[in-house]
């Protein structure tokens, strides 16, 4: 945002409410320096933002309206939120992936651009809960001749939510009857206190045998997902091995989430 005195209360209202959606939060004081007005100033602004609805506010600030616990978007909806943060995640992800290995991809937009910058890494092996992921590797395979395998697929059935994974008795037992290298797990929320969520108790109990199965855990997230909390949690942030997210995370929450995620990596950022 830019220091100006003389922008009218629509538009520093408009740069208010972009700041809190972009940062998850944003503090009095902090918009005070930015904006170049009065504490009195901003409190008036954040009061008419909430009065709207666009903003809840807090001691010393405000955060966005949070939504119910239990909303759980299709996947349609969510495949347009933050596409080019999720393009540079998965990028950066893929990097990780050795030739030859097992590896697990949970569902979720994220994962399904991930599955796609994987194409081309040998011999893998993929057991996934999503029916968007294992199309993606089913329409890529080679054709006959071309001199490379294809991925060896493992769909782990399951009952269908809105984000198209299958969770449910059926696909825990096939997941606890199998280990793998890594994980590669997208998240509806994360937090301090709420470890990683969601908003569908099923799909919890899915992901949850996905964390205990694998040998390193890895979260990709864009910065959005931060401060969301959803109905049910499984997992812990000292579960996760590394966060692999995007370069709209604020500096003080890179700094709240190295105290417990040992590798945070901001896609886009020279290491």
């Amino acid at each position: 945002m830019t220091d100006n005195q003389n922008l009218l209360a629509e538009q520093r209202r408009a740069l208010i409410l972009d700041e809190v959606r972009r940062r998850g939060g944003v503090r009095v004081n902090e918009l005070t320096r930015r904006l170049g007005v009065s504490d009195m100033t901003i409190r008036r602004d954040l009061d008419a933002l909430a009065r709207q609805g666009m903003v809840a506010k807090v001691h010393g600030g405000a955060v966005p309206v949070a939504e119910p616990s239990t909303h759980e978007p299709g996947f349609e909806a969510k495949s347009v939120l933050e596409p080019s943060a999720k393009d540079e995640i998965a990028r950066a992800a893929a990097a990780l992936v050795l030739p030859g290995s097992a590896i697990a991809l949970s569902g979720g937009t994220t994962t399904y651009a991930l599955a796609r910058r994987l194409l081309d890494v040998p011999d893998l092996t993929v057991v996934t809960n999503s029916v968007r992921v294992a199309d993606v590797f089913h329409e890529a395979r080679p054709a006959s001749g071309e001199g490379r395998r294809a991925p060896t697929v493992v769909l782990t059935g399951g009952v269908r939510t809105p984000s198209d994974a299958l969770v449910g008795p059926v696909a825990d037992r096939a997941v606890r009857s199998l280990h793998f290298d890594l994980l590669f797990l997208g998240v509806h929320g994360l937090s301090v206190e709420a470890g990683l969520s969601t908003p569908n108790l099923a799909e919890a109990e899915t992901n949850g045998c996905l964390i205990r199965s694998a040998r390193r855990v890895v979260v990709v997230a864009d910065h959005t997902k931060w401060g969301t909390v959803g109905l049910s949690s499984f997992g812990t942030l000292d579960e996760v091995d590394t966060w692999v997210t995007d370069r709209g995370m604020a500096a003080e929450v890179r700094a709240e989430v190295a105290e417990h995620v040992p590798g945070l990596l901001v896609a886009g950022e020279t290491a």
